[in-house]
């Protein structure tokens, strides 16, 4: 979609105008663009492009940072809190213990919310006892990790085994973020890496479509 107010949404919360991204984010509804499209071509092209600088060697971390609460404050707008009913299941999705970056967990949590999914967030700096405790009681279909540093590995590589230990075998984990995405499935002991929160967003619904997961048709 090239509409000129779609740009300017993107453009808004790329330079972290809360005000007025919202207020495009506005006139775009007002104007008769669904919700839908909306976080479509304004909302998740910017997260795209917020994820893509987290790549990056050198990023203005301030940047991205307002940015992302750019981003927070129009989801709240699209997306009030109860005004759409959970369909798809639960997710629970954590930074794990030393790292206390947030921004790739945020922006798979408000993906993931856009999309219909239930979301527990765990927060940053999580350590994997907390994650597990909440995984226990919460029963989602799946876990999605995210870490921006590296001595974050050998906790992820322990999740799977933990839940296997718990009798929790059927909970997919999801790993993403600065530092999990340059490693492998394998390396990392995880059911799929993501690239962008998007990629972990197709790997759920991929895997509600083959059956892989336990489909929730109502709210917890």
């Amino acid at each position: 979609m090239t509409d000129p107010m779609m740009a300017a949404l993107v453009a808004a919360v790329l330079e972290g105008d809360v005000d007025a991204a919202i207020s495009h984010a506005e006139r775009l509804r007002e104007s008769g663009v669904s919700t839908k499209d909306i976080v479509i071509y304004g909302v998740e092209a910017a997260m795209a492009t917020l994820d893509a600088k987290c790549t990056l060697e050198q990023f203005n971390l301030l940047e991205i940072m307002l940015a992302g609460r750019a981003v927070t404050e129009v989801m709240k707008v699209l997306q009030p809190s109860g005004a759409a009913s959970v369909v798809k299941g639960t997710v629970v999705i954590a930074t794990l213990e030393g790292d206390v970056h947030d921004l790739g967990k945020n922006i798979l949590k408000m993906v993931l919310i856009s999309k219909g999914y239930r979301v527990v967030d765990c927060g940053r700096d999580c350590p994997v006892q907390k994650l597990l405790e909440i995984v226990e009681k919460e029963r989602p279909l799946a876990i999605g990790i995210s870490g921006l540093i590296t001595p974050v590995i050998p906790l992820v590589k322990q999740v799977k085994q933990q839940l296997a230990l718990r009798g929790l075998d059927d909970v997919k984990v999801m790993a993403g973020g600065g530092a999990l995405k340059q490693s492998s499935q394998d390396k990392l002991n995880v059911d799929f890496v993501g690239e962008t929160a998007f990629d972990s967003l197709r790997f759920l619904e991929q895997k509600l479509l083959q059956g892989g997961l336990r489909y929730n048709e109502s709210t917890p």
